[in-house]
């Protein structure tokens, strides 16, 4: 891990998808924050250890499912799959697919296997995997402030981790979609080794790009400040009232950041430290995982 000092910054950003702002001000207690991403070797550890059973692994409660044949309710999750030319992009289910018996251990489904790629970030990871993952290692996962400020890396203002332009000199700094989504990549064409692109002002790698991470706070359809927010037992204030975050009103979502391979400039430039995503708690993906935080 690494010891983030903390201090005051102003987080969030008016000039891309309303969800970010409005921009204001947070203080941030030091806290520690993993280097690296979760990787398949590493939630292997802990899987060996504790037995523990992902969600993407357990079956399906009809009852959750109306209507819906039987045979089709097996374990599984979604799976990223390119397109063989432009779509419509206002349809995401033009490139994503449920694939039975996807999950962190067969990131691809049946016939593929996380332990060919033990430095990749795991993946298909819902957030209580996630949590239970940060309990088992005596951490926590971290806020969305706490988040956004380490991919910061101490660059105030930009609107990148690296700067304002996304590719500066035409070299990515991150595992992001390089053309044409969905179909044509030129990048890494999915996840890659942890650590594969320079590491941000802290030393931190991958906070931008390869996976979009969990944080512990509530999705909010714009950032709650400080007056509106409760605070939890470490006084980290990510505890929002149901009626602001939609918990009471069908499954509950968190916050992700980062961005992930998936995130391009024509169709999803969130691969920035002022973006976020809401994602349900019960629901992994192909370019979702996680890592870790501690109170310092």
């Amino acid at each position: 891990m690494v010891l983030i000092s903390g201090g005051t910054t102003r987080m969030g950003s008016e000039r891309f998808y309303a969800d970010e702002g409005p921009v204001h001000e947070r203080v941030i207690e030091p806290f520690w924050i993993d280097r690296y991403e979760v990787t398949n070797a590493e939630y292997a550890r802990f899987v060996d250890d504790t037995g523990y059973v992902t969600v993407a692994e357990r079956p399906l409660d009809p009852q959750d499912f109306p209507g819906a044949n039987p045979a089709d309710l097996v374990p599984g999750a979604m799976v990223f799959t390119p397109t063989a030319g432009p779509v419509n992009l206002a349809e995401w289910r033009n490139w994503w697919r449920w694939q039975p018996g996807a999950y962190w251990r067969a990131p691809f489904g049946p016939g593929t296997a996380a332990s060919d790629r033990p430095e990749h970030p795991a993946v298909h990871i819902a957030y209580e995997d996630a949590a239970a993952y940060a309990a088992w290692a005596g951490a926590r996962l971290p806020t969305e402030a706490e988040h956004e400020y380490a991919a910061r890396g101490g660059r105030e203002g930009a609107e990148f981790a690296w700067g304002d332009e996304p590719y500066p000199g035409g070299v990515p700094q991150a595992n992001s979609w390089i053309g044409r989504f969905p179909y044509d990549n030129q990048g890494d064409g999915g996840t890659a080794p942890v650590g594969s692109y320079p590491a941000n002002g802290y030393g931190l790698f991958d906070m931008i790009g390869n996976v979009w991470e969990w944080t512990s706070d509530f999705y909010a359809p714009r950032h709650i400040l400080h007056d509106r927010i409760g605070a939890d037992a470490g006084g980290r204030t990510n505890l929002l009232a149901a009626t602001e975050t939609g918990a009471g009103a069908g499954p509950t979502r968190r916050v992700l950041k980062g961005g992930s391979h998936l995130c391009s400039p024509d169709y999803c430039l969130r691969f920035r430290p002022a973006a976020r995503s809401p994602q349900t708690e019960d629901t992994g993906m192909s370019h979702i995982g996680f890592r870790c935080a501690r109170d310092a």
